[in-house]
This record gives C-alpha cells, sequence and structure tokens, in this order.
C-alpha cells in the first residue's frame, strides 16, 4: 500500500481555559489555504458559541471516528480532523482509518455568536486532555470559541511547537474523494422527528467488536424507519448499523433525523445519516460495506480519465471562492462550460480535495484540503493500469466494440446506451456499481484521444 507522512505542525496544543469572561476553547490550526494563500496557523474564528454543550459533543464525535477502524480493528494514528471557514460556517471533518466511515459537523451561522467566519482550510489540534476537557462540559455557560491562535498570537509565534506525524496512504485519500462523489448522487429519503430519532438510533446495536458483515434495509414508514429484508422501493441500506454508535454523543440534543441514499436496486450502497441539532448538523456516510472502504467504489475514475475533465476542472477552480454552496448553472455562465462539464469538473476537484458535499443543502462546497490529495490520482491503481494499457496499444477500436488485450486474456468492451460493459470478472462480479474495470477506462481513453503514459501490459 502507498503512503507517505502526513506533519502537522501546531504552535501549541488546543486547550479548554478558564478566562474572566468564562471558558475559552483554543483550536490551534496547522498549516492550510486561504484566500491569501498558504498560511502556517490561519485564523478563521474568534466568537461563542451558542449552543456549547452541543458543540463539544458535535466536535467529540468528528474525533471519535478520525481515531476509529470499524472493521478488523487495530490501534492506529489517526488525523486531525479538519476545518473549514466558509464565511458563514464552520465545517469540522473526518475519515475512519478504515476508510469507510466520513463524518463531518457543520456549525452553521445561527451556532456561532461573533465576527464573521473566515474562509479557508487547516487540520485542527485535538488532543487526549482536550477531549476529555469537552467531555466535562455541561450546559450552556458562556463558551469562547477560538479558531486559530489569537491576535496577539499572531505575530509573536516562533515556530511550531507541537508536531504531529501520521501515515496517510492513498486508500485513505481515495476514499475521502469517492465519499463525496457518491454523497453527491443522494437524495433525501426520510426525515424523522426527535422522539422517533432517538428511539430507532438507540435500538441499533453498539458492537465492541468487529463490525458486522452483510447490509440491512430500512424503509419509511409514517413517522418512524421500519427494517425491511429486501430493497423494496424506498428502502435505504444500513450497511454496518454500528458504524453510526458516534451520533450517540448528541441524540438528546436531536430536533430530527435526515436519511439519504440512492433508489434502491438490490445491492448494498452507501447512505448518509444526518442529525439536525441547535445551529448544527452532524453527517455520518457509511461505505456500502463494513468490511469495504469508500476507495474501491471508483466513482470518480470516469471523471479523471478524460483530459477536458482536467482542463476545465483546472478553469472552475479558479472561479471557486470559498462558497458554502457551489451553484453549478451559476458556473457554467461565468466558465462557458455546459452544466454537465462544470459537474465533471467539480468531481474532479474533489479527488483533489478542492470540494466537499453538503447533502442538506444539495450542492458542493469549496474546501482546500491540507494535504497533497492529486496522489489519490496519480496511484489510483485502475487508473494507472487503465493508463498503461491504452498507452502501449493493448486497445483496437471496431465500432461500439473494442478489444483490450491484457496479458495472455482478451476482453471485449462494449458500448451501450452510455455504459461500457466488458467481459472481464470485474465487470461480473461488479456490473458497474464500482466503477468502470481497467479495460472500460481504456478503451475510453483511447476514444477521446486522451494523452497516456506508455506501460507494460
Amino acid at each position: 500500500m502507498t503512503r507517505s507522512v502526513q506533519a502537522l505542525a501546531y504552535a501549541r496544543p488546543s486547550a479548554l481555559e478558564s478566562s474572566q469572561t468564562g471558558q475559552l476553547l483554543g483550536l490551534e490550526t496547522s498549516g492550510g489555504l486561504t484566500p491569501r494563500g498558504a498560511e502556517p496557523h490561519p485564523r478563521f474564528f474568534s466568537g461563542f458559541l451558542t449552543s456549547p454543550g452541543i458543540a463539544a459533543r458535535g466536535l467529540l464525535a468528528v474525533a471519535d471516528v478520525a481515531s476509529t477502524r470499524y472493521y478488523q480493528r487495530t490501534l492506529t494514528s489517526s488525523l486531525d480532523p479538519v476545518v473549514t471557514g466558509n464565511g458563514d460556517r464552520l465545517r469540522f471533518e473526518s475519515f475512519s482509518g478504515c476508510c469507510g466511515v466520513y463524518a463531518r459537523l457543520d456549525v452553521l451561522q445561527d451556532g456561532l455568536d461573533g465576527a464573521r467566519t473566515g474562509h479557508g482550510t487547516t487540520n485542527v489540534d485535538v488532543n487526549n486532555p482536550l477531549r476529555e476537557a469537552l467531555s466535562r462540559i455541561a450546559g450552556d455557560d458562556p463558551l469562547h470559541l477560538r479558531v486559530g491562535p489569537d491576535e496577539m498570537a499572531v505575530t509573536t509565534l516562533d515556530g511550531p511547537v507541537v508536531e504531529k506525524k501520521v501515515p496517510l496512504p492513498d486508500r485513505w485519500l481515495r476514499g475521502f474523494a469517492e465519499a463525496q462523489v457518491v454523497s453527491a448522487g443522494f437524495d433525501l429519503r426520510a426525515e424523522l422527528p426527535a422522539a422517533e430519532a432517538v428511539r430507532f438510533l438507540r435500538s441499533l446495536p453498539r458492537s465492541s467488536g468487529n463490525a458486522s458483515r452483510g447490509a440491512r434495509w430500512v424503509v419509511p414508514a409514517g413517522k418512524t424507519l421500519r427494517p425491511t429484508t429486501r430493497p423494496v422501493p424506498g428502502a435505504v441500506c444500513l450497511p454496518g448499523p454500528e458504524r453510526l454508535v458516534a451520533l450517540q454523543r448528541v441524540l438528546r440534543h436531536a430536533t430530527s433525523l435526515r436519511v439519504y441514499g440512492p433508489v434502491a436496486e438490490g445491492a448494498a450502497t452507501a447512505s448518509a445519516w444526518e442529525v439536525v441539532l441547535p445551529g448544527m448538523r452532524l453527517t455520518l456516510t457509511l461505505s456500502p460495506d463494513a468490511s469495504r472502504g469508500f476507495s474501491g467504489e471508483g466513482g470518480v475514475l470516469d471523471a479523471l480519465a478524460t483530459d477536458d475533465a482536467a482542463a476545465d476542472a483546472e478553469l472552475v477552480s479558479v472561479l471557486l471562492a470559498w462558497d458554502p454552496r457551489i451553484d453549478t448553472a451559476d458556473l457554467a455562465e461565468q466558465s462557458g462550460l455546459t452544466v454537465e462539464r462544470v459537474r465533471a469538473a467539480l468531481t474532479r476537484l474533489g479527488t483533489a480535495g478542492r470540494v466537499g458535499y453538503d447533502l442538506a443543502d444539495a450542492a458542493y462546497f469549496h474546501r482546500e484540503l491540507p494535504y497533497d490529495a492529486d496522489r489519490a490520482e496519480r496511484h489510483n491503481p485502475r487508473l494507472v493500469a487503465a493508463r498503461q494499457l491504452a498507452g502501449s496499444g493493448a486497445v483496437v477500436l471496431d465500432g461500439d466494440v473494442a478489444t483490450v488485450i491484457s496479458g495472455e486474456r482478451r476482453y471485449q468492451v462494449r458500448e451501450q446506451g452510455g455504459m461500457l460493459s466488458c467481459t472481464c470478472q470485474w465487470w461480473a462480479d461488479y456490473r458497474g456499481r464500482r466503477g468502470p474495470c481497467k479495460h472500460a477506462l481504456a478503451v475510453r481513453m483511447v476514444r477521446r484521444g486522451a494523452p497516456v503514459a506508455g506501460g507494460v501490459r
């Protein structure tokens, strides 16, 4: 498995301290991007949280996901949560070590009381002493939140005094990207009021061992959800329900539960579970199987395989302005591209960590993850293999049918209704549910005339 080391440098540890005006939650930032460019310790917010106890529990839930492997649990280091300032809100994101659970806490404008939120993205230090302190916050006593160094410290920092070095596998990066792309295909399937949301979520298993295999299904029934043994119309997949355990931290404050997913068509699918809180939203997105992370889903490969999307993504990226909601129609008008090409460009930008997807808004949002997420594209095994096949002359086109020679085998790739099917085992197993196989990708590259790197078959 290809991996690198992500180095995080903080001016000091994040901490919860007492002050003359009450408690101060100081979240320290590492290097990140802002409208002014790269900054070693960006500052995004200084003000009060309107519901400090709930915000503390939501932040702990995000940290829980970052530090957990829900499948084949082992002791592992985790990457600190990512924080993004979008002008009217703060977003805290994390991704599990098993690459199967994505978490995000959106602290909205109603949840913040202070100066306008800054713009940019960085990692934020969440250490063990801070976790213990956050868990002790009770009630709604005033809590001042500072994201980034205070104004006095900005000019006096001599350099980082806290360093963390965390292994960062390419699989983790690809999974983070896939989670955004998969979410963009979801629709709202059910919304439960507070009492039913609490009852349903508390009825789910809270396994202390490995997450169970196989998928469960639930279907809306009045104001609640009932289990079903198969994906009937309107059903939502609940794969590894014990992976929703982090939501337990905020349940008693929930005002509703929203459930998102794709149209149920038989196979297990990913789904998203959003707890609505006063001035906040906490969302967990689950991969289709507890034993399989998002990195193998292949939802971004078609967008990565075209030069048009690469050029379009560069154009669209210049027009992004840390917007909390990206309007594709507006981007199309500004860029001169069609809405379809803008969407493909946003998919590609998602693989570079430059946009995320907000289900409640049904829109992408701009952020710049603080790591080299372009590696997810360069090292994607199917994409690399497809480029080698296309560059070595292994693809022979003949109308709607193409032959791909891979090793000693020949595969037939056929186009029907805009979809490429293949005679390989990957297609037989998944039939496009986990993205195109390397042979179909190679055919697509050759047909579109995309330049590829030469290589062996």
